[in-house]
Formats: structure tokens, sequence, C-alpha cells
């Protein structure tokens, strides 16, 4: 409750060097008193808290609640918070409980603003035509949608017409400052919601955004950062003189050491340093770390851009329309270059310059090389690659999301029924190429590309080991760990137990899915069924937990055409051979980890090494360093990962009926 100041509290405030041209607008609450608040100019409708707290600072400062050198114009403040020298005033903020501001400029909330609520943002082509409208609770998903399915018209208009309204439910509304806030340091802050515990220390302009900070994970905004039309999501950091213009910033992600970012989304855990973004759809885990990187008009994640690593969206005609797709897991080399429209399909690594437009979607785990203005494409040679393994192994343990309301849905899965089925259409592909041309031909031709005939086999090689080893894998899963007494009881245990799956799979920027079911997402938007907001997470979080009996659902679909027998009519000799069958799949895979991870202890890549030393001591100074191969982590692993899985393979051996 909230009462009237008393006339002695108003004297006392007066002689504290208060100001107010009409008292009674202000109120204070029970527990008010006037001690700790000087030199403060009070207008319109004000409440007040006690101040009877304190602040621990970092180096053992304590500061006292209390509220001095400032301008207050309709605002509301909680208990114990700590207000002091803002320079021109704070206008029509509701300041939470434990709040503390120090040498601000200004805040101020104009009361015409949705706080970068409903912001569109131009991906892709920035000429328009895949605005985002952007929210607090924005996911991967969800925008993957409104930006890619724009010829669901119903769907995209509905679904941006539900954003349209959460906006606008916030238009004339007062600015919000959260609870155990900090503001310090900062330039001008206008029309920004900013949520619990987020932590703003030296930005240098901040207007139309909102802050969606939690306490379970702060939002960090720092020094120099100028910010307009954007929302920062839980867990995000931008520092360091990043320039954001109508971006939304994912869970977990960090912008910072001078980047500059305009008309882009970054979701869960991206890092972007030095380098620039123009209309980037920017994927989970998309990594940018160079001043001399450039990433424009595309779409990427699970992405590592190289240094000097940029793209073309104009061919100077009809303006910057072209647009790119590099699809997960994919990495590009210092100085490559890609003329949009571009497709570089999953997990692939592309090097050189590329101006003819290439797609490799059908050829996952490719690299593309440029030789002599000549594009070259190697399939699959990435399955054999350290640095895949690696990648897809550090991306959970890097996942910085410490929210545990999680807006993206992530699969880190390697294989799975989207790449697997890339792969078995590579292996037809190739198969066609090597009919067409003839046994005999030296290089195939395939779109604006080259392909070498030993590369195109080895490719297809890879692909049918990778193929094994994820219908195993996915076999083995299946059985469990009971006892099986005859064939009838094998086919009652991969008997599929989930309606969906059949057919092709998608990668919804982080989510894998069957193409039905995000289609049937997009008709439930159209017809109504889906709502609302809340409606369509929870959508996208049943998709995401159904995955593994979705996945089964397109193994079993897949298994006769893969190994000659439907799922219902294995016996166990059938799996016998399929369960050995895997198992030579991933110790020949694994020994060619064991082959790339060898070439980084090899006399070339000591190169360098004992520098002052003679040449028979540089050994020495090379192992001082990187150790030995045989103790390496990820050679201890692949060795380990040989000894789980022969393990695994024989108590699925034991499992079946002699």
């Amino acid at each position: 409750m909230f009462r009237s100041l008393t006339n002695e509290e108003i004297a006392t405030l007066e002689r504290q060097g208060c100001t107010c041209a009409d008292w009674s607008g202000v109120e204070v609450s029970a527990a008010f008193s006037p001690a700790n608040i000087r030199n403060v100019e009070f207008s319109g409708k004000i409440r007040l808290g006690k101040l009877d707290g304190n602040f621990y600072l970092p180096g053992g400062t304590v500061r006292k609640s209390s509220i001095s050198d400032v301008t207050l114009h309709n605002v509301s403040v909680g208990d114990n918070v700590y207000i002091r020298r803002v320079a021109t005033y704070i206008a029509n903020y509701d300041i939470a409980d434990n709040a503390y501001i120090e040498n601000v400029d200004s805040l101020v909330a104009t009361l015409d603003s949705t706080f970068g609520i409903g912001t569109e943002v131009s991906v892709l082509n920035e000429t328009g035509g895949r605005e985002v409208p952007v929210y607090e609770r924005l996911s991967a998903q969800t925008a993957y949608l409104i930006a890619m399915y724009r010829n669901r018209h119903e769907m995209v208009e509905r679904l941006a017409t539900i954003i349209k309204v959460h906006a606008g439910k916030l238009y004339g509304t007062r600015g919000k400052i959260g609870a155990h806030a900090r503001i310090v340091n900062a330039g001008a802050i206008t029309n920004v919601n900013i949520g619990d515990h987020a932590d703003i220390e030296g930005s240098t302009r901040l207007s139309d955004g909102t802050i969606a900070s939690s306490e379970c994970d702060p939002v960090y905004v720092g020094r120099d950062v100028m910010a307009d039309g954007f929302v920062f999501a839980s867990g995000s950091k931008v520092d360091a003189g990043a320039v954001i213009h109508h971006c939304f910033i994912g869970q977990g992600t960090t912008l910072t050491h001078l980047f500059s970012a305009h008309d882009s989304l970054f979701f869960a855990n991206c890092a972007c340093e030095n380098g620039e973004a123009a209309a980037i759809f920017g994927g989970p885990y998309t990594v940018t770390m160079h001043k001399s990187s450039l990433l424009i008009a595309g779409m990427f994640s699970f992405l590592n851009a190289g240094s000097g690593s940029n793209q073309s969206n104009h061919m100077y005609k009809l303006g910057p329309i072209h647009q790119g797709v590099v699809e997960r897991g994919s990495k590009t080399t210092s100085d490559s270059y890609i003329l949009w429209p571009a497709k570089i399909g999953a997990f692939s690594l592309v090097m050189g310059r590329h101006v003819n437009h290439p797609d490799t979607s059908r050829l996952p785990f490719s690299y593309l090389i440029e030789n002599r203005n000549e594009s070259f494409l190697v399939p699959g040679i990435n399955l054999r690659s350290v640095g895949t393994i690696r990648d897809a192994q550090k991306w959970p343990k890097r996942d910085k999301r410490r929210d545990p309301d999680r807006l993206d849905c992530i699969n880190f899965n390697l294989l799975s029924p989207y790449t697997v089925g890339k792969m078995l259409s590579g292996i037809k592909l190739l198969d066609e190429l090597e009919r067409t041309a003839g046994l005999t031909a030296e290089r195939f031709a395939f779109q604006t590309m080259t392909i070498d005939a030993r590369a195109l086999r080895k490719g297809r090689d890879l692909y049918r080991l990778a193929t094994d080893k994820f219908m195993g894998n996915s076999i083995i899963h299946r059985l469990g760990d009971a006892l099986l007494g005859s064939d009838s009881e094998i086919a009652d245990r991969l008997a599929p137990t989930h309606p969906a799956g059949k057919g092709r799979w998608v990668d919804v920027c982080g989510l894998f899915a069957p193409k039905s079911e995000v289609d049937a997402i997009c008709n439930a938007i159209s017809t109504g069924d889906i709502n609302s907001l809340d409606a369509l997470e929870k959508a996208w979080h049943k998709l995401h937990a159904d995955y593994y009996d979705m996945e089964w659902t397109w193994v079993a679909e897949t298994f006769e055409s893969w190994y000659g027998k439907p799922v219902a009519s294995l016996t166990s000799d059938d799996l016998r051979k399929i369960i050995n069958r895997w198992l030579e799949s991933v110790t020949t895979l694994n020994a060619m980890l064991l082959e790339d991870a060898r070439k980084e202890y090899s006399l070339k890549s000591r190169t360098g090494f004992g520098i002052d030393a003679p040449a028979e001591d540089a050994d020495d100074d090379f192992t001082s360093v990187r150790g030995q191969y045989d103790s390496d982590p990820f050679v201890e692993m692949v060795m380990a990962h040989n000894v789980a899985k022969t393990a695994l393979a024989a108590k699925a051996l034991a499992l079946l009926p002699d």
C-alpha cells in the first residue's frame, strides 16, 4: 500500500535539496523514510519504496540504498534501490527492487514505443520480402517459418499478425527496469525494457529494445555498445563497441570487439567478434571471429567462418537481392568467397573463390575447393575428418544457456534422418553421374563443379559406411537391453511406435524434423488451431521431444531399400549380420579418423618448433607442447570408442535368440 507524504517528510526532502511543483503527486510505501534522498527533482506521478538496503561492490565498497542527483518524472521506484547522478532525467519508468543506477545520461520511455518488440528484421534480402518481426521469446524455428516459408502466405500472415498483436500490447506502456538490474556509466537509454539482473556498463546508446534478462541467466551490455531496434535474450552478451541495428540476439550469444550487425538474427550460442554481419539468419552456433570477415544475406548454423570469409549478394543489376544457404556444420577457410545465390551442403568445407553459384546440398560432408578458378567438389571426405567429429562433440559442451527455459530446440546429432537422407540421395546422384559419363571417365561434371573419379568413388564408399553406422546404431538402441526369445519378439521390438517420421526430413534451423510434421504445424497456424505464440512453442518442443521415436519410424521405412529386407521380417541371423556390418563401419571410420589425427604429429607439423635449439632437439620442444600421438585426448577417445562399440556389439548379439 502507498500513502501520501507527510508535511514533515516534505520538509525533510526540501531541506535535502529536493523539489517538486506538486508534492501531492508523490506517494510512498508504509516503510518509507526520506533520509537517503537528496538533490532530486520530482514531477508527475511518483511512487517511492523504502531505502534501507546495502550494495556490496567489488573491492569491498559498500553503498547504501539512496536516490540523489536525479530528476524523476512519472517514475515508480521499488525498495532498496540506488540511483545517483542521472545527467538529464528518468521518465516513465517502473524501477524494481534492488536496482542500481549510477552515472547515466538519461532513461526515458516516450510512451509511443513497443520496446523493440515487433521490429522487422530484413534477413537474407536487404530489399525486403523475408522480414521477421522479433519478440522476446522468438525461437530459431519460428523465425525459420516466417523467413523461409514465404510460399505459405496465409501461415506467414497469421503468424506475423500474432506477433504484432503481442507487440501492440506494449504500445503506450511505461518502461521497466527489473529487480537487481545494474546500469552504470551509460549514455542515453530510450524506450528500452530491462529485465531482472541485467548488467549495463558503459553503453553509448540504447534505444527501442528489450533486454530479456533473468536471474538464472543475466544479460550483459558492455562499453561503447550502440543498439537500436533490438531484442537481447537471456544469457546474451553484447560488449566492446558492438554496433547493433534491428537485430535479435539469442540465448548464450556473444557479440563483441567492434562487431557490427544490421537486420540480422543470431540464435543460441553464436559467437561473433571483430567482423560484420548484414541481413543474415544466424542459426545456433554461428561463429565468426575475424576483422576481415563479412557474413551477408546468408542462412548459417553451426558455422565456423575463417578470416576473410566473404559473400556477395549484389550483382549490380536489380540490387542486393541474392541469398545463400550454408547448411549446418560447415566451415569456410581463410579468404574464401561465395557469390550468391548458392547452397552449401551440411558439414562441408569451402576453400577458395566460387563464383558459379554452386549447389552441393545433395552431397553433405564435402570439400568445395577452388583450383585455377574452377570449383572442385570432393564428396563425403569430411566424414573422415578429425575436425568434423571434434565439432560434433564440442557443440553440446559449449552450450552457454543457463536459463532452463530454452527458446531454441537444438539437435546435435551428426548422423540423423536429415543427413543420412542427404547421403542416400548423394549415392544415387554419384551413381547416375558415373553411369552417364561412363566408368572410364576421369572427371565428372556436376552443375558448375567438377568431381574427380577417385573422389566420386571414395565419397560414395564413405556415404555407405556412414549410413551403415547410423542404421546399425539405431537398430541396436531400438533392441534395448532385454533378451529376445524368438523372431516374433524381434519384430515386436522393432515395430515403429510413432506415426510420424516417414519421408523427407528437414533441418529447421537446429531442429531435425520430418517435413510432414513441419507442414502440419504450418497448417495448424493457417487454420487457427495454433493461435498463440505459447501454443507454437509447445508444438516445437513436442516435435523435439519425439525425435528418437520419429527417427526409428524413418529407419524402419528406409530399412528394406538399404538392407534388402523389411524390418518386420528380420530374423536373428539377419540382425547378427547387420550388427557385425555396423561394427565394421564404426571401426573403419574410426581408423580413418586416427589416420587423419596422425597428420597433426607429422614432421611437417613440427615446423617452427625448437626455434633456437639444434634440429635434433626440436622434437623435445614439440612433445612438451603438443604431447605424443598415443596420449592425445582425441586419439584416446577414438580408441576408447572402438572398445565401447565392440562391447556394445557383443552385448546386442548376446540378446538374440539362437
